[in-house]
């Protein structure tokens, strides 16, 4: 088998998104960013371009980061960014275990938009030249529709930590799965990768 042409990058700590790309049988490797996630007043107010603002910001801060004056050769990275939009209100991770039950409570009976932002950014660095930075963001949105939730039920997932490091309060693919009545759209989106549309717009990551 060819060596792999160039080096893919996951701008990520988040162990969801590292899964769904490891079985999708992308070969990449992780570059976590910490970057300031503040939104102004209109970007807050226009959550899709929000989450393609953190998305590029999550990229663009891993590449500053990775193509030093004296790296040669041609990358590829993925920066992402999930929101959960109830009524047009961006709920984020929860500040504590009253914030976790406000947003819970909200969706519970209700259906809401997940967002969430691939931002792909290629690289390339030759030894005797200019770099030449190419990117585009892409959003894709899912629909999750919440039965009706018991106080109980509420209590308990909280007391579990689960909601904690999760856009909405709580995670699809762990202890909120009992909570979905049904979705529209992909459940990868969700979790916090859309892994199919990210076939869709860049192929040639996937036939290496």
């Amino acid at each position: 088998m060819a060596e792999p042409e160039y080096d893919i990058v996951l701008a990520s700590a988040s162990p969801r998104r590292r899964e769904l790309l490891e079985k999708a049988g992308v070969d990449f490797r992780v570059h976590a960013v910490d970057v300031d996630e503040t939104l102004d007043g209109e970007l807050a107010q226009d959550p899709v371009e929000a989450v393609k603002h953190l998305a590029e910001r999550k990229a663009k801060a891993a590449v500053e980061q990775l193509v030093t004056p004296d790296y040669d050769g041609t990358m590829v990275v993925l920066g992402s960014d999930t929101m959960v939009v109830f009524r047009g209100e961006i709920f984020g991770k929860p500040r504590d275990a009253a914030d976790a039950e406000r947003m819970l409570r909200a969706l519970s009976g209700h259906g809401h938009d997940v967002h969430t932002a691939v931002s792909f950014w290629a690289v390339h660095a030759p030894a005797d030249g200019d770099v030449g930075v190419f990117y585009r963001t892409f959003v894709d949105t899912t629909y999750v529709y919440f039965r009706d939730l018991a106080d109980d039920e509420i209590a308990a997932y909280i007391e579990s930590g689960d909601p904690f490091d999760k856009a909405g309060a709580y995670g699809i693919q762990s202890g909120a799965k009992a909570f979905v009545d049904h979705i529209e759209g992909d459940l990868d989106t969700v979790i916090g990768f859309p892994v199919a549309r990210l076939a869709r717009e860049f192929p040639d990551i996937f036939a290496r």
